[in-house]
């Protein structure tokens, strides 16, 4: 099994590779989108606002954050599905699912090598905010974080699993990943916090994983919380964790069934 995910992830690696100016492009894009926020934060001024006094921090240095882990978690919503819907148009999507490797090997190398991929975006991130935005991220409990960050991942990626079974299906067309895309930037708290929005919007954003990232990977980094002190948050990541993963799983294995039943597995 090892051996298998890593030929795919070499695979992948040497498909990437080979175009150049995605790389530059990609940083260009990050620069631009902190450039933003930092414009936003320039213009309503660096002033703790009432919700942002749990966190300790000013607008710009919360959104950032935000953003950065969002992208980088948000690599399970969307990698599962764009890499199935890549792989049709290709042509190769038949081939790879009906050779004799389990599912889950081919799932974990694709969410592997756009983990991997995705941790260069966040590593530009970090160094932007620390060399050139001189964001302080000397409160950092790396402990915790990292068990945030993993949750979020595995958490995420179940939806992002069940999200490519409808690209299996439907070959065009996403309903979970629509619906999940449009509303958890805007409900998780990624660019301003939940406390915001009117109770009713809050109970809609307890329902959501990225909720509960959001609120952790803040305290973590700014405020040096421990696992003690984000039990609460630490807690659902893991329900969802252990809910979505099967569900994903499941819900891709009937989909793959149905689809080499009809004969449409090579289709998009």
């Amino acid at each position: 099994m090892p051996e298998k995910i890593i030929a795919f992830i070499k695979k992948d690696f040497l498909n990437e590779a080979s175009y150049k100016l995605p790389f530059l492009l990609n940083f260009i894009a990050v620069f631009a989108n902190i450039l933003i926020y930092f414009f936003i934060d320039l213009l309503f001024g660096k002033k703790i606002t009432p919700h942002l006094e749990a966190f300790g921090v000013h607008y710009f240095a919360y959104v950032l954050l935000g953003t950065a882990f969002f992208s980088y978690a948000g690599v399970g919503l969307g990698s599962f599905a764009s890499r199935i819907q890549r792989e049709q148009v290709e042509g190769t999507l038949e081939s790879i699912l009906s050779t004799p490797t389990k599912i889950s090997t081919i799932l974990s190398a694709i969410g592997l090598w756009n983990l991997i991929a995705a941790t260069f975006d966040l590593i530009i991130y970090i160094l932007l905010a620390i060399f050139v935005f001189k964001i302080d991220f000397s409160h950092v409990n790396p402990v915790s974080t990292l068990i945030i960050l993993l949750l979020t991942i595995t958490s995420f990626s179940g939806l992002g699993i069940l999200s490519a079974s409808f690209i299996i299906v439907l070959k065009r067309g996403n309903p979970i990943g629509w619906l999940v895309g449009a509303t958890e930037g805007l409900l998780g708290g990624v660019y301003f916090p939940i406390t915001v929005f009117p109770a009713w919007l809050q109970f809609l954003a307890g329902c959501l994983p990225i909720t509960y990232a959001i609120q952790a990977i803040q305290l973590s980094v700014y405020k040096g919380y421990g696992v003690a002190a984000l039990a609460k948050e630490i807690t659902f990541l893991l329900l969802f964790s252990v809910i979505l993963i099967p569900l994903g799983m499941t819900t891709f294995a009937c989909a793959l069934k149905k689809t080499k039943l009809q004969g449409t597995l090579g289709q998009y």
